[in-house]
């Protein structure tokens, strides 16, 4: 929370902790009412498998997508970005670092699922994400970099790129401007 603190800090943002990180929490309803008012929700990384299950489904997730539709920013980073999607990709069995299985996410951007830190090693989660996802569209996202919903299109920016993987079509990687082939954010539950 520290470093998330310190760097929204510098696009003067000042975020208090929302804690949620155990299914009870997540039920809530004064963490809901809290999120439900939230004007932005930023989603840090860590356990994708854990950030996925612990929101979907749950009053205090229900709420933070409610607040994103009702005109809240929402972000996620690493594994906050991962359970924004449809689909979150997990380690398929403990040990291993690339062979990757999907579990259901919260769903804000449909039919997809991220790979996070493209660059520096998510790329290597590809093979078995598409065995796992044949039908989704899997998009590689580079560290320090954002695929960002804005004026009704998805948009690459940062210092990096995106890699849009759309079933039956060769990847495409953008370093900025628009992304072609992500679904839209979907506007209902």
């Amino acid at each position: 929370m520290r470093h998330a603190q310190a760097w929204f800090r510098q696009l003067g943002l000042e975020l208090s902790e929302l804690p949620v990180y155990t299914w009870t929490q997540a039920q809530d309803p004064g963490l809901a009412r809290d999120a439900a008012a939230a004007g932005f929700c930023y989603l840090p990384g860590g356990d994708p498998g854990l950030v996925a299950s612990v929101l979907r489904g749950s009053p205090v997730g229900d709420a933070i997508v409610a607040a994103w539709r009702n005109g809240a920013a929402l972000a996620g980073s690493s594994a906050g970005a991962m359970a924004l999607c449809a689909h979150t990709l997990i380690r398929h069995s403990f040990p291993g670092h690339t062979e990757r299985r999907a579990v259901p996410g919260i769903g804000v951007v449909p039919d997809a699922a991220i790979l996070p830190h493209h660059d520096t090693f998510g790329a290597r989660w590809y093979p078995s994400a598409r065995a796992a996802l044949p039908e989704a569209v899997l998009i590689g996202v580079d560290e320090r970099t954002c695929a960002m919903w804005e004026s009704g299109s998805w948009r690459c920016t940062g210092a990096g790129g995106v890699t849009v993987y759309v079933p039956g079509s060769d990847a495409a990687r953008s370093v900025s401007g628009v992304l072609e082939g992500i679904p839209q954010p979907s506007a209902s539950g």
